[in-house]
């Protein structure tokens, strides 16, 4: 085999383990050190660090972990497998194990927690229960608990495998509150929200054809608009409002920013609606 077809080899064995490889795993599948100098000099793969390399396209996250000897973990790891995340950019998360080197970046926020789930040493991002152990300890309860029954909803992860782990108090109060059932991140912030209203409380039924977000006693309806309420969207929305209008139903219908930044108007619309009796079905 030519120096050239060495490179390309081993170059290609860096691709085939995501992009980005430990040299110990590569010299495991026959790549040996001097295939390994060559793939460099032929410019196929650089060098992260000591015992990593990457090839030139690989993904830059997984590039900066494996640089500086982390996982990527929490919320950073939470939207990256498509979880439902707070919108605010929270900076990258990552974890290192206690007793890991030091000398991290300061624009990382760094978890240094012992994971629940052993790190495999090619590991550069967190298993689903590292992940959400962290973001429970990381985040406020209502975007703990967003992500976490994005998970379940996702079937990432099973509630009884997380009943099992030792927890800390912070994930266990997640965990007690969390169901797969809510259809988005919006919909999981209500159910805290209005439980003081001690009123039945349903997500995601159907009702007329089309499902409701949540619906309030008998015929209080709550729904949320989300970016994709436009257009051809926006115009069944607005056909199914009067349809359940004509059903005896009232509707109150908010969107993202609104939830997410004036709770306080939405609350109170909810509250007056309730007042008013909007919530019960007509008496017989």
């Amino acid at each position: 085999m030519s120096p050239q077809q060495r490179a390309e080899r081993a170059a290609q064995m860096v691709r085939a383990l995501g992009g980005v490889a430990r040299s110990v795993t590569l010299r495991a599948r026959g790549i040996t050190r001097h295939d390994m100098r060559l793939a460099q000099d032929a410019g196929f793969v650089v060098r992260l660090r000591p015992g990593w390399l990457a090839v030139r396209d690989a993904d830059p996250l997984e590039v900066l972990a494996a640089r500086h000897g982390v996982v990527l973990t929490c919320v950073t790891q939470a939207r990256r497998i498509g979880l439902w995340v707070h919108d605010e950019d929270p900076g990258l998360h990552v974890g290192a194990s206690p007793g890991s080197a030091g000398g991290k970046p300061v624009d990382m926020h760094v978890h240094w927690a012992r994971p629940l789930v052993p790190r495999h040493p090619d590991a550069l991002a967190d298993p689903i229960e590292n992940v959400l152990a962290l973001v429970a300890d990381c985040e406020p309860f209502e975007q703990a608990l967003a992500v976490w029954e994005s998970a379940l909803r996702q079937g990432l992860v099973r509630r009884n495998i997380l009943e099992r782990l030792p927890l800390k108090a912070a994930a266990r109060a997640v965990l007690r509150e969390a169901t797969p059932f809510r259809d988005s991140g919006l919909e999981t912030y209500l159910h805290p929200r209005l439980r003081w209203l001690r009123l039945p409380i349903r997500y995601q039924i159907w009702i007329a054809g089309h499902r409701v977000d949540t619906l309030i006693g008998d015929r209080l309806v709550l729904q949320i608009d989300g970016a994709t309420h436009t257009g051809a969207q926006r115009n069944e929305d607005i056909r199914h409002d009067a349809e359940l209008t004509l059903m005896g139903y009232h509707v109150i219908r908010v969107g993202y920013r609104q939830v997410m930044e004036q709770w306080h108007v939405v609350q109170d619309l909810i509250m007056r609606a309730v007042a008013q009796g909007l919530h019960l079905a007509p008496a017989v």
